[in-house]
């Protein structure tokens, strides 16, 4: 029997000597206010940077969330709240009227960023997704249905998801939350129990209650330079899908391997870079151009660095074995319009 269950029984649970300092284990109320004081703060420090969008008029028009990373009015939202125009309407949150351009846009990861006019806006600090941990506090601000700087906070449900986007393309490596979204919300920032943004809201599964997606702040961080340079992202393509997964020990061991994670292979495009080359589906790949690949953001980096149609070492895990391929990244496709 436990200590603590001796003591009860014995003491019918009353500890007369003991005060109330001298427990170290905070009570549900304590516990209730330090939670909200996290949310309080976050949001007091986050909805000055978050924006609503609105693009064209009536029927046709729409509605969404971004948020501000730069003093000089950069901010990141959702490809398809923006798409199909190059200026929006952006109303910050204490109610100022601006025009945005859309500068730059990229439909594989659902991403865009836009340019108002000004300086000195306030501006949220993008994160470090890669160290998110399932079960840890996420919290969304947005403007759901048309209410500006609305908060909600869940947790991480799970991370390397992947969606297929409301444009119809498929995002590797998304966050999944239960931090209620709705339509309007897409664009606006996920963030962490810091403040710092750590993914951008994307997408709710409906009539599903709580599974809810946000694009990682780092696939948005590895793409920002060339969004800004060139207005689009030009990459390397090798026609997969993948997620991160953990690699056995014993595989680990039997080959040197110092990572604890690589990614496994979903999905093949048909006859493409990745299939002419002989990867298969469920391979798991741990290396390319030299380089350890552990996350999905990792393979993304290293495509967007990699010239186009020269052969690339690749290696892989396969049913225990380790194998040695070459690939040659072709140019990404050009999307659907739509």
């Amino acid at each position: 029997m436990s200590r603590f269950w001796q003591h009860f029984i014995s003491d019918g649970g009353a500890d007369s000597n003991r005060r109330p300092s001298d427990d170290p284990t905070p009570n549900d109320g304590e516990s209730l206010d330090a939670f909200s004081r996290t949310i309080v703060t976050v949001a007091e420090k986050l909805r000055p940077a978050v924006v609503n969008l609105r693009v064209g008029r009536g029927g046709r028009g729409g509605s969404g969330s971004g948020v501000l990373f730069s003093p000089d009015g950069l901010l990141l939202t959702n490809h398809h709240v923006v798409q199909g125009h190059n200026s929006i309407q952006v109303r910050l949150a204490d109610g100022t009227e601006l025009t945005g351009e859309v500068i730059g846009n990229d439909p594989w990861t659902d991403l865009a960023v836009v340019r108002v006019g000004g300086a000195a806006f306030p501006f949220a600090v993008l994160g470090d997704s890669a160290k998110l941990k399932v079960g840890q506090l996420a919290i969304a601000i947005g403007s759901p249905l048309g209410f500006e700087s609305t908060v909600t906070a869940g947790v991480i449900s799970a991370l390397g998801r992947t969606l297929r986007s409301v444009s119809g393309h498929l995002v590797d490596n998304v966050i999944q939350t239960d931090a209620a979204l709705n339509p309007g919300n897409s664009g606006g920032p996920l963030v962490d129990s810091r403040g710092q943004v750590v993914g951008i809201n994307t997408a709710v599964i409906q009539p599903a209650q709580g599974i809810c997606f946000a694009v990682p702040v780092n696939t948005a961080k590895t793409i920002l330079p060339q969004l800004l340079r060139h207005g689009r992202v030009v990459r390397g393509y090798l026609g997969l899908h993948v997620r991160r997964v953990p690699i056995a020990p014993d595989l680990r061991e039997k080959f040197g391997l110092q990572q604890p994670t690589g990614v496994e292979i979903l999905m093949m495009e048909e006859d493409g870079p990745a299939q002419t080359a002989g990867l298969w589906i469920e391979d798991i790949l741990v290396g390319f151009a030299g380089q350890p690949v552990t996350t999905p953001d990792d393979l993304h980096r290293m495509l967007t660095l990699a010239p186009v149609g020269m052969p690339v070492p690749v290696t892989l895990l396969r049913e225990g074995r380790r194998i040695e391929r070459t690939v040659a990244p072709a140019a990404y496709p050009d999307p659907v319009p739509g």
